[in-house]
């Protein structure tokens, strides 16, 4: 399985446009970004996008424009589902994996586009071409919002998602032990955000869990650039 974090920023991403803060100056400097999320999953020869953030066009030729066989979407925030109308009259609108929630209100923004839909209950892994997917439940108020988790050939890859640090703790366990955590670490430590974790609350989640190894993503540009463990878009890991 390899795993290619697409884009690790927050909503409004890296550079903010007409900001003037040492991170985005050094970002316009060096020509670095933070794009919305996404993170592209190959299973094989099969390629599998964990939410389509509204930056997706650009990620996908970064990342050799891939044929896309399935999405699943992790909440109904529009920067982690909103790029997926890009997929109009460029290739096969590729089926779509979520909770009913998720679904039922992102495909209302994409009624122009037909595309095959399944609703996944969480906790209850699903077979994805010879990966076992499962949608977790985290704590992102007040959208109903999922991390997940991916196994395949005994490799896992677990992302929380938007989340705050009230994880459940079967969801802990879910997304324990894995080869790669992708953490939401929206800001540096010392910032109190309800919907979110800092940086602090990401590396002590991290340290529970135990993961191989693990990145904070779903960054701001309040994030310095040389954060340990910070994600970076296209970082690309084979487990």
């Amino acid at each position: 399985m390899k795993v290619t974090l697409l884009g690790t920023g927050d909503a409004i991403g890296t550079p903010k446009i007409g900001c003037t803060c040492p991170v985005c100056t050094e970002a316009r400097l060096a020509g670095r970004q933070r794009l919305r999320s996404a993170t592209l999953v190959e299973i094989g020869d099969k390629n599998v996008l964990v939410d389509s953030g509204p930056d997706l066009r650009a990620q996908l030729i970064a990342a050799g424009a891939p044929q896309i066989d399935a999405v699943i979407w992790t909440h109904g925030h529009y920067d982690h589902f909103m790029g997926f109308g890009e997929f109009y009259r460029v290739q096969r609108i590729p089926p779509v994996y979520a909770a009913a929630p998720t679904l039922d209100y992102a495909s209302s923004i994409f009624s122009f586009l037909r595309f095959e839909s399944t609703a996944v209950s969480p906790y209850c892994p699903f077979d994805l071409f010879g990966a076992s997917v499962t949608l977790v439940p985290v704590n992102h108020p007040h959208m109903p919002t999922f991390g997940v988790r991916i196994e395949h050939e005994g490799a896992v890859l677990a992302l929380t998602s938007d989340t705050n640090a009230s994880v459940p703790e079967r969801s802990k366990t879910a997304l324990s032990g894995a080869d790669l955590l992708v953490l939401d670490a929206i800001a540096p430590r010392g910032y109190t955000i309800t919907k979110h974790m800092n940086y602090a609350d990401a590396v002590a989640l991290a340290a529970e869990l135990t993961p191989k190894t693990f990145r904070c993503t779903h960054t701001s540009h309040l994030m310095p650039w040389d954060t340990p463990h910070l994600a970076m878009d296209m970082e690309t890991f084979d487990l």
